[in-house]
């Protein structure tokens, strides 16, 4: 039970990894994929340990901490006219996005005065109850 367990978590641990290209430690493997996994702590160390020994991830100890992320040879070369590309891609997506949340901020604000007028109806009341 314990091992088909490890191998499914084994395998769901490779697929995050590659997935996010990134840096993890055990410990933020294990948080990341709890809920998911339902794997103990124990069992997330193994699996990764495992990977790294199998050549499928690679490792790096800093002191007592050990470092796990995906092996890079998987992944295609980029050049550097593609990466301008991405840089200004980001670049103009970051543009959107500060665009936008002023425009939320905006709206927000207009919502917020909204809320604190009067509807029409309640206007009509005041004015009715104003002119007797």
């Amino acid at each position: 039970m314990f091992s088909a367990l490890l191998k499914i978590g084994v395998a769901q641990i490779l697929a995050y990894l590659n997935e996010k290209n990134r840096p993890y430690s055990a410990q933020d493997v294990f948080t990341n994929l709890q809920k998911q996994c339902g794997l103990g702590k124990t069992a997330v160390v193994r699996a990764m340990e495992q990977l790294a020994q199998e050549g499928k991830i690679k490792e790096k100890v800093y002191g007592k901490q050990k470092i796990y992320f995906a092996d890079q040879s998987q992944f295609a070369d980029v050049s550097d006219a593609e990466l301008k590309e991405m840089d200004a891609r980001v670049a103009e997506l970051g543009a959107e996005v500060q665009s936008i949340s002023q425009s939320c901020r905006q709206l927000d604000t207009e919502l917020k005065e909204l809320n604190g007028s009067l509807t029409t109806a309640e206007m009509k009341a005041q004015i009715l109850e104003l002119q007797f």
